[in-house]
């Protein structure tokens, strides 16, 4: 029974150090959110046990959690990265299949027919605006911005200002919002499933989005020309690595024990 409880710490010791590998590795990825690795105990036991003679069989992992506290902010100085100073998450459509994917990695690219993504082809969501920049539909859409205006001047740039309000800018000097940012929150966004690539998706566990706007409620503010790094603390990742190290070498001792008390018991049978 003991290889098996120490097996089982093992495997929880090299779970644990896969979680801070991946935590380490991603320390420069934006918008990234570390996780932690959670164990529980494992006691076998029953009406006629008794419970000062119980001995547990060993450690499982209970989770996986994911820490989404605020990540530093970096000024990069590009009009089309954005970062969010508080709560919620860009929400990104893939044009194929339709499906919502959930991230805080604000780095937006423009594409020559006008459609507002990701460096992986994904949408960007908005709410349609008036030409005053007021919300006209609570349903979020895709960003497309006009490569020329009515008049036909060509487009010069494109902005994003505390309120996600996308606006162009055009040669002939006029300006035109085009949308405004929809952030979306959850009620456990613990239990949203990362998909990779700094996005996750919505989960039983998470609960729908509910879109919002910038800035209101527990949405958070844009911060135009920044981006999110990714909240791993190298210094904690190194102290947790060394803990897991050190859980694996007692794990693996323990083992080494048993074996041990197994071949002198086997030897002293063959005396």
């Amino acid at each position: 029974m003991s290889f098996f409880t120490s097996l089982s710490g093992l495997r929880n010791a090299e779970t644990d150090l896969r979680v801070i590998a991946h935590n380490i590795a991603n320390a420069e990825t934006a918008g990234f959110k570390k996780s932690s690795a959670q164990f529980s105990d494992l006691v076998a036991s029953g009406s006629a046990t008794d419970p000062r003679r119980t001995a547990g069989i060993g450690a499982t992992v209970s989770a996986i959690t994911q820490d989404f506290a605020l990540g530093p902010l970096e000024q990069t100085g590009r009009s089309l990265d954005v970062a969010i100073d508080g709560d919620g998450f860009f929400a990104l459509e893939n044009p194929f299949s339709g499906e919502l994917s959930f991230t805080r990695n604000g780095n937006f690219q423009l594409r020559a027919t006008g459609e507002m993504q990701d460096a992986n082809g994904n949408r960007l969501q908005a709410f349609p605006v008036d030409a005053a920049g007021v919300p006209t539909s609570a349903v979020p859409a895709d960003v497309i911005v006009p490569l020329t205006n009515a008049a036909g001047s060509g487009l010069a740039n494109v902005t994003i200002d505390n309120r996600g309000i996308v606006s162009a800018a055009y040669a002939d000097g006029t300006s035109t919002p085009i949308g405004q940012i929809a952030l979306a929150t959850f009620a456990a966004p613990t239990g949203l499933r990362a998909i990779g690539q700094t996005k996750w998706q919505a989960s039983g566990d998470s609960g729908p989005p509910s879109f919002g706007n910038p800035g209101i409620g527990n949405n958070g503010e844009m911060i135009s020309g920044a981006l999110e790094r990714s909240n791993v603390d190298l210094a904690e990742e190194m102290v947790s690595l060394l803990t897991a190290q050190r859980n694996f070498q007692a794990n693996a001792r323990a083992i080494d024990t048993a074996t041990q008390i197994s071949t002198t018991v086997i030897n002293l049978r063959q005396q």
